[in-house]
């Protein structure tokens, strides 16, 4: 039925759809009905220990013997900055008086760790079909390894310079994230996230650019939620599409009830590129948070300690009932996710697809 069949070729899939890993937002359930229903279920695995890893792709492939991908973060870690995060709590201080919280209680430590040794190790054992990456990519010798254990590496670009880059290092498929896309920005090379924003394309500019600069099949993702979206990127030489944001309305992820409600009353406008709740910039719904601290904040610490001081408001607020301190990770097409079952909305968004270019 696909005109262009080198993603579904390389991944072993039926639909040129990856859904994105959404780290926080979903756990096995949404992957493996994603990958039984034709595309490409992404776990996320920057939250989650080993143990956990292994766990979830164990209950994937209790659901499913299709293929999965399992995804990472390669940021660098960084130095401690113990003024700038007093800076940073003391920025927050109203807030916690106002929620009857002590600011002077420990700051919680960040969840989110880059691709390591044990990591490596684990996906070596667990042999999935596909490894993707998001900050760059981990070493080349890990990479290698990999590779020679047969997972197919997909690695994201904002740039068509970070897609050469990723291509010269061995990446099978490129990801090319515009600035529409949910979640963080995948930007690795300028060393300045933040300021890198201003010059960050679009989707449907960048895309045709990327094709142009590399070889390996490219995946289109930001600003995608529909059939037209797909047929659209695939217009523009996209071997693919990775969905987020329209998979995040299905009743498989594990979002909040004040994320899903905000979620349905999301418009064109309602998201926005903010660096408070993580220290590196993401696109996420607007809420208390991001119109008083942010959206951008010179305040904020390095990626990922800005999380820290938020969290003890983050869970305060969601007890009583409110996302005002929460990360409501969405893309700016937000407006169009429809809530329907992980598989149902798969093959219907390969059958609108199909349907509007004609192959049917």
């Amino acid at each position: 039925m696909w005109s262009d069949r080198r993603l579904l070729d390389l991944l072993d899939i039926e639909h040129p759809i990856i859904q994105a890993p959404m780290a926080g937002a979903m756990d096995f359930t949404l992957a493996a009905e994603v990958s039984a229903a034709g595309g490409l279920g992404s776990l996320p695995c920057a939250m989650i220990g080993p143990d956990t890893v292994r766990e979830e792709v164990g209950r994937i492939r209790a659901r499913t013997n299709r293929p999965f991908n399992l995804n990472f973060f390669c940021h660098t870690p960084p130095t401690p900055d113990p003024a700038r995060e007093a800076a940073w709590k003391q920025h927050l201080a109203g807030y916690y008086r106002e929620l009857g919280l002590d600011v002077s209680a420990p700051t919680p430590g960040a969840s989110r760790a880059p691709f390591d040794e044990a990591m490596c190790q684990l996906v070596e054992a667990l042999g999935p079909k596909v490894a993707s990456f998001h900050f760059g990519l981990p070493s080349d010798g890990q990479i290698d390894r990999l590779k020679q254990r047969g997972v197919v590496i997909l690695a994201s670009a904002t740039t068509a310079a970070e897609a050469r880059a990723l291509e010269s290092r061995g990446v099978d498929a490129v990801i090319a994230q515009g600035y529409e896309a949910g979640g963080h920005r995948g930007i690795f090379l300028d060393a300045d996230p933040v300021a890198a924003l201003s010059r960050q394309s679009g989707t449907f500019a960048l895309v045709p650019q990327i094709v142009d600069a590399v070889k390996v099949p490219v995946i289109a993702a930001g600003g995608v939620a529909d059939g037209r979206g797909i047929a659209a990127a695939l217009m523009l030489g996209a071997a693919g599409v990775q969905i987020g944001t329209a998979y995040l309305a299905c009743p498989e992820s594990r979002i909040s009830r004040m994320h899903r409600a905000a979620l349905a009353a999301a418009s064109d406008d309602s998201t926005a590129v903010t660096n408070i709740m993580s220290g590196r910039p993401a696109r996420g719904i607007v809420n208390r948070a991001i119109r008083e601290v942010g959206p951008i904040s010179p305040l904020a610490p390095a990626f990922p300690l800005a999380s820290g001081a938020l969290a003890p408001l983050r869970a305060k607020a969601e007890a009583d009932g409110s996302g005002d301190f929460s990360p409501l990770w969405a893309g700016q097409a937000a407006g169009l996710a429809r809530e329907l079952a992980a598989a149902e909305l798969t093959r219907r968004l390969a059958e609108d697809a199909l349907a509007l270019l004609g192959r049917r």
